[in-house]
């Protein structure tokens, strides 16, 4: 066995993936109180339940703002870091037939990167994502269970909370359908129920996200933007960006273990042989 481990180290979660002649092995997700528990907790708990030994491990590689925090190599096996953004390209990039993309990695914040060809750029981000949902949580609702929030959100009705094209129109606008955003929350009551709060924070992150990728991606032609992290997870994140798609003339797709692209990334860029791979010592 011969397993080339990618992880995306956190600031409190990791998330380990391995790749083994070519086919993509077990991801795993572990959170932790810091990054180095949560990386030493989520690749111990890989190679126990995958049955890998060390000795079948080729190459580690790091990556994610929680990596800066290592400073030697795991075990003594080969390590190595890339760039975080060189992985949630590769990653995101993976099973893709298309050349030219627009990657959204959805984590605390949010980042957009370019994609043409072999050229990987970073043009912006935004620092609405994952955190924004979870504090406005904390505040609105008492609750950092991002399961719990996605429970009541079904039952919530955006409707209620946000107020939309046909609250102040009578007719529909050029390119804009009568139940599209005029603003999020502009609705909202004193005795607005959770369900509601809860639909229009996931709505209003997921959208604020949408919205400024697709500006980002204004100066390009390119109509593919591959969405990534943990956000795609939630239920609601899918048909959200459908319907932004529309509205912009744009697609957003959610590939197969989008939360853990910028891991798989990391292990791509040793498998292709990049010059960013910077060996550990």
């Amino acid at each position: 066995m011969s397993v080339i481990i990618g992880i995306d180290v956190g600031g409190s979660t990791t998330k380990i993936i391995g790749v083994k002649e070519g086919h993509i092995k077990s991801p795993l997700f572990i959170t932790a109180a810091d990054p180095v528990t949560s990386l030493f907790g989520a690749f111990g708990k890989y190679l126990y339940d995958n049955g890998i030994l060390l000795s079948d491990i080729r190459q580690v590689v790091l990556t994610g703002v929680g990596s800066a925090y290592i400073q030697t190599p795991l075990y003594g096996l080969p390590t190595a870091k890339v760039d975080e953004f060189v992985a949630n390209a590769l990653g995101a990039k993976y099973g893709s037939k298309e050349e030219r993309l627009i990657v959204v990695s959805m984590g605390t914040g949010t980042s957009f990167i370019q994609i043409e060809g072999e050229k990987i750029t970073h043009i912006g981000g935004t620092g609405i994502g994952g955190g924004t949902l979870l504090g406005l949580s904390r505040l609105l609702l008492h609750s950092d269970n991002i399961r719990q929030v996605e429970e009541l959100a079904q039952k919530g009705k955006l409707s209620h909370i946000n107020l939309q094209i046909q609250d102040i129109c009578n007719h529909a606008l050029p390119g804009l359908p009568m139940d599209a955003t005029a603003s999020n929350f502009g609705k909202a009551t004193h005795n607005a129920s959770q369900e509601d709060i809860a639909i229009g924070l996931i709505s209003m992150v997921i959208q604020s996200i949408g919205s400024a990728a697709y500006l980002a991606g204004r100066n390009t032609d390119i109509k593919d933007y591959v969405m990534i992290g943990n956000l795609t997870q939630i239920s609601q994140c899918q048909s959200i960006l459908e319907a932004m798609g529309l509205l912009y003339g744009i697609r957003f797709h959610i590939p197969e273990y989008a939360e853990f692209r910028t891991a798989l990334g990391a292990a791509l860029a040793y498998i292709d042989q990049r010059a960013d791979v910077k060996d550990m010592r």
